[in-house]
């Protein structure tokens, strides 16, 4: 049992600072902003993985705190939306563990909370995130076609006919206010996954957490039901408007999903091959392009299942609070 004292508490608020320090360096540098921004939730997933969810409790509040003091109210609710909250309720699920024999396993095992569950509910926390900051950002077409405006007003410079053509201009400005939310959900929901993968790894090799190390590329795939909300979510994007908007902030983050499952069973496949490493490496990056993205979303849509990781711990080494707020019962 991991209870609450002045050590957790404290090494909380140090994850928090170092969490606040990369979310704010994420703001001045464009070209890393997405790779620091997604770092900032690894002191939150460190703390709270390997101390409990009141270390991640500490680093989210002083984190939050910080950002709304040092920088700005709306700062502060982006990083929290976007990427403290998600990675502490990541943290929280991640330690989660019961007898296996309750789940008609073997005696004496512990099973842990499994990777399709955790994703699934990652999908769902970024949907909600991006939801409530376009709400309060005002999220829509005029915010977009703003951006479009000066987009095309710097173009015209080289090509004075652009500006011309009414009707392009309007297509993509349509395509645009779908297009951004399901790139930020698919990006938000990968990257938080890698954030959350390097610190199960830190904490296990730390001794830190009692949870295996688990084997992602035959354990990761997402939870059937997500099927369903995919193709929900990509009915709504047709309906325009507000639900248009909703289904998109859904479809990126489960599409991510998707695809990381869908890359996962790419990685099972080349496993122990020749031709493994050029496989893999022109894999990722022809993820800049969508029709090989969408491949592997397909390939993610076909498999998939919930692989649980057992340790040979009797005990599950949950926190006091664990037992009442366990979704996994």
């Amino acid at each position: 049992m991991k209870t609450l004292d002045a050590k957790t508490l404290l090494i909380g608020a140090l994850a928090g600072v170092a969490g606040f320090m990369l979310a704010y360096a994420a703001s001045f540098n464009a070209l890393f902003s997405t790779l620091l921004s997604a770092a900032s939730a690894l002191p939150i997933l460190i703390a709270g993985l390997g101390w409990g969810n009141f270390a991640a409790l500490a680093a989210i509040v002083v984190a939050g705190g910080l950002g709304a003091l040092v920088v700005s109210p709306f700062f502060a609710l982006y990083t929290l939306a976007i990427t403290l909250v998600p990675a502490g309720w990541l943290s929280h699920l991640g330690n989660l563990a019961r007898p296996a024999s309750e789940i008609g396993g073997p005696d004496g095992l512990t099973a842990w909370y499994p990777l399709s569950d955790l994703l699934l509910h990652l999908c769902a926390i970024i949907t909600l995130a991006l939801i409530i900051l376009g709400v309060v950002a005002g999220y829509g077409p005029d915010a977009t076609g703003e951006l479009i405006d000066a987009f095309i007003e710097a173009l015209t410079v080289q090509n004075p006919e652009i500006a011309n053509d009414a009707a392009l201009i309007a297509q993509f400005k349509s395509m645009f206010v779908v297009m951004l939310p399901i790139v930020q959900g698919a990006t938000s929901v990968i990257l938080l996954f890698v954030a959350y993968h390097f610190a199960t790894r830190i904490v296990i090799s730390s001794g830190l957490t009692s949870r295996p190390r688990e084997d992602v590329a035959q354990s990761l795939r997402m939870h059937r039901n997500a099927i369903f909300v995919f193709l929900a979510a990509l009915v709504a994007t047709f309906f325009g408007g507000t639900i248009a908007l909703v289904g998109a902030a859904c479809l990126g983050a489960f599409g991510g999903g998707f695809l990381l499952a869908g890359l996962a069973r790419m990685h099972l496949a080349a496993r122990g091959k020749s031709w493994a490493v050029p496989v893999i490496i022109l894999s990722y990056l022809s993820l800049i392009f969508t029709f090989p993205a969408l491949i592997f979303v397909v390939m993610g849509l076909l498999d998939t299942r919930r692989a649980i990781a057992l340790s040979p711990d009797a005990t599950p080494p949950n926190d006091d609070d664990n037992e009442r707020n366990n979704p996994w019962k």
